[in-house]
């Protein structure tokens, strides 16, 4: 039989609005526990709820690729998408820096271009 060792909780800082701090207190007051243990009751409640939400979330623009990728499995609409929006919208941009070079690109620049 193997022994099973208990997790030991890691301290923790949180800064916590004064009267969510007070009510919280009371609440343990009441309750007769722990502050600590109010504290990590209501974050794993939160942690479980919200992963679910992101879960599904994440499920969801999932299956939206599949559906994409089943019905133009080479990606072929939206690469033709992408070449014609690239041929016919004009990019206000196109061949100016947006930030200053730095040594490399300067140097790669000047061989391009002479």
């Amino acid at each position: 039989m193997t022994k099973k060792t208990a997790v030991k909780p890691k301290a923790t800082t949180f800064r916590i609005e004064p009267d969510i701090q007070q009510r919280l207190s009371m609440l343990a007051k009441g309750l007769k526990r722990p502050l600590n243990q109010l504290v990590n009751e209501a974050v794993r409640t939160f942690v479980e709820r919200r992963s679910k939400e992101l879960e599904g979330d994440l499920e969801a623009s999932l299956a939206k690729l599949r559906s994409y990728r089943e019905s133009d499995p080479n990606f072929e609409q939206a690469i033709i998408a992408f070449a014609e929006a690239e041929a016919t919208l004009d990019d206000p941009l196109e061949g100016q820096h947006t930030k200053e070079l730095g040594p490399a690109q300067t140097k790669v620049h000047k061989l391009l271009n002479g």
